[in-house]
């Protein structure tokens, strides 16, 4: 009798898309950028990923200031990408949760979210706080994803969040991260399956492995920081995007592409 070999189980395919900083005026510019424009050009680069994706993560500061014009404007993308259905956004510090979640799957008032797709899951946090450029982690949800892990219901995890959990190296975004980030890494600590932390946030290309842990952050689709300065300094690189597999033996295989710098305008 032939044996029949498994086929082996394919990966999870992410594209996360971070600090959008739509404005309210379609026209508008963030630090000389288009923010609408340079969206569109990341859109259009990234169809591909984005057509393979089975999930597209929305990692914060998705408005400037929180509009629900930007919010309406972002869905219609979303829609016409076809990516509705797998579309899930988390606020960060510039956003208005409760208008973000009136236009696209969010956290909401719940402020946490579970995407189980087997082997993994992906635990999904709220860490803006109003009126605050700093994130933070209340103890219900601290305790929440503790629990979560702790019942350890796929053998792989991975946190998603707007707000490094620590440092990146940039005194002046660093004193903005996570308040809590030692709280949150101690949770994480405590639990095997957690294999990854993506975040968003700080407008530059960052990946650092703390403790097997692998923590990710993703360029802007907008304007890009300076890494490793003291001050806010603008990178003159274009905007981009990431790309993550996440395989049925708790590998991750991630990739940050860009739009060259001429597909956008930089004036300041």
């Amino acid at each position: 009798m032939r044996s029949e070999t498994a086929k082996p189980q394919p990966a999870l395919r992410l594209v996360q898309l971070t600090d959008l900083h739509l404005l309210g005026d379609p026209a508008g510019r963030l630090r000389g950028v288009a923010t609408g424009a340079t969206l569109d050009a990341v859109l259009a680069a990234a169809r591909r990923d984005l057509a393979r994706a089975d999930l597209l993560l929305l990692t914060g500061d998705l408005a400037e200031h929180g509009e629900a014009a930007a919010y309406r404007r972002l869905r219609e993308r979303v829609d016409t990408l076809g990516a509705s259905g797998r579309v899930h956004a988390l606020p960060g510090n510039h956003d208005h949760p409760a208008r973000l979640a009136t236009h696209l799957p969010a956290t909401g008032d719940a402020r946490v979210v579970v995407l189980e797709r087997a082997p993994w899951q992906l635990l999904l946090l709220d860490s803006s706080v109003p009126g605050r450029s700093a994130g933070l982690l209340d103890p219900d949800q601290l305790a929440w994803l503790d629990a979560r892990l702790a019942a350890a219901e796929q053998p792989h995890a991975l946190v998603v969040l707007h707000h490094p959990p620590l440092p990146i190296g940039s005194p002046w975004l660093d004193a903005i991260m996570l308040a809590n980030g030692t709280d949150l890494l101690a949770v994480l600590d405590r639990h095997a399956a957690v294999r990854g932390v993506l975040f968003g946030h700080v407008h530059q290309a960052f990946e650092r492995r703390r403790r097997g842990v692998r923590h990710f952050a993703t360029p802007a689709t907008c304007v890009q920081f300076l890494p490793r300065t003291e001050r806010v300094r603008i990178d003159p690189r274009g905007p981009g995007w990431r790309t993550l597999a996440l395989y049925p033996d708790g590998r991750i295989r991630s990739r940050v592409r860009r739009i060259p710098r001429a597909g956008h305008s930089v004036t300041g």
